[in-house]
């Protein structure tokens, strides 16, 4: 089965798949739904954390990932529950080591490096992420 998952510096060398940490295990979503993928990468822009592409991929490689990187995955179906991105986004991204990275849940990266200088957006670019969101409902 194809599923959509959210990917960071999508077809670079610095590629990285969000997660979703609860406690000390990492969670991959796959959703069945491109709108609902969609919804989700938008959360989080709004949340303002780093802009995914919503990539379709199937589903049995992202459990042999999930298997290999002993992470956890779910499959978020459609026309389900809309899936919101947890609050609390962590600071450091996995290729900081773990001491740094003082965030005991929420949004990840498992990617190499992301920069942390992201420029803050401006009120015509708020508006227009809340417009959308504001759309979806």
């Amino acid at each position: 089965m194809r599923v959509f998952v959210l990917i960071f510096n999508a077809n670079t060398d610095n590629e990285g798949i969000h997660t979703i940490r609860i406690g000390d295990r990492k969670k991959i979503l796959m959703f069945e739904s491109q709108d609902d993928a969609l919804r989700f990468a938008l959360l989080l822009e709004a949340q303002d954390f780093l802009t995914p592409t919503v990539e379709l991929i199937d589903d049995e490689e992202i459990k042999e990932f999930c298997e290999s990187a002993d992470y956890d995955w779910e499959l978020v179906r459609e026309n389900s529950d809309l899936a919101i991105p947890p609050e609390i986004n962590v600071k450091q991204t996995e290729w900081q080591s773990e001491a740094e990275n003082k965030d005991t849940g929420g949004n990840t990266l498992d990617s190499k490096q992301i920069p942390q200088d992201e420029p803050e957006l401006s009120d015509s670019e708020l508006d227009k992420i809340r417009r959308q969101l504001e759309g979806l409902l």
